[in-house]
């Protein structure tokens, strides 16, 4: 498994759109609609091939029949960096080593881009919403391609968990990243990037 990207969830995209833009000093570009889940989103390319997603409920589009990723269901309060997503090659086999609380696969789409992620029935990630949801591109172009340079880097992203060891030991020979840091504490996550500003973080 690989660090894909970050979710920055707002009750609305723009006030997701806001803390992003604000917090690191780039804009975001254009993202889209999402089937299934009924939300829409915004994106911002960082270095080393991953992405930051701002993301919220759209207004526009019907209720879905089955609860929202990332708990967007109950979201509430000031947009704040909500969840990481690690990229698999092998879906199927990841989730069958990691708790069913995971999820399950579903197929989703974004104009041209297909995908598939695991989802909890009922929208809730393991720990809290602190585990990684677990996607698999099924496009060729992954989307921090398509997306313009903006000087941004991932430096740190911290998880902290009162059980934070029992998630880093699931996840242990799976994901090898130094970047993601697991801290026994409150339930919380943090992402520090280098900007063109200097350092800049968004907490959960």
């Amino acid at each position: 498994m690989l660090l894909d990207h970050l979710a920055v969830a707002g009750e609305t995209l723009d006030e997701a759109r806001s803390v992003v833009e604000e917090t690191l000093g780039v804009p975001m570009q254009p993202g889209g609609e999402h089937d299934v889940f009924f939300t829409h989103n915004m994106l911002l390319g960082l270095d080393d091939g991953l992405y930051l997603e701002a993301i919220a409920i759209n207004p526009a589009a019907p209720r879905p029949d089955r609860a929202r990723w990332f708990d967007l269901d109950r979201f509430k309060g000031p947009a704040r960096l909500t969840n990481w997503i690690c990229r698999s090659d092998d879906l199927a086999g990841d989730l069958s080593a990691l708790p069913d609380a995971m999820g399950t696969p579903v197929d989703l789409q974004r104009g041209d881009l297909r995908w598939q992620m695991a989802v909890p029935q009922d929208g809730i990630l393991p720990f809290d919403n602190l585990a990684p949801a677990l996607i698999r591109w099924q496009t060729d172009l992954h989307p921090a391609q398509r997306l313009d340079g903006s000087g941004v880097r991932l430096k740190r992203l911290i998880i902290s968990h009162p059980d934070a060891r029992q998630l880093s030991g699931l996840l242990s020979g799976r994901l090898n990243d130094a970047r993601v840091i697991f801290e026994v504490g409150p339930v919380d996550m943090a992402a520090v990037f280098a900007t063109p500003g200097g350092d800049r973080m968004i907490s959960g």
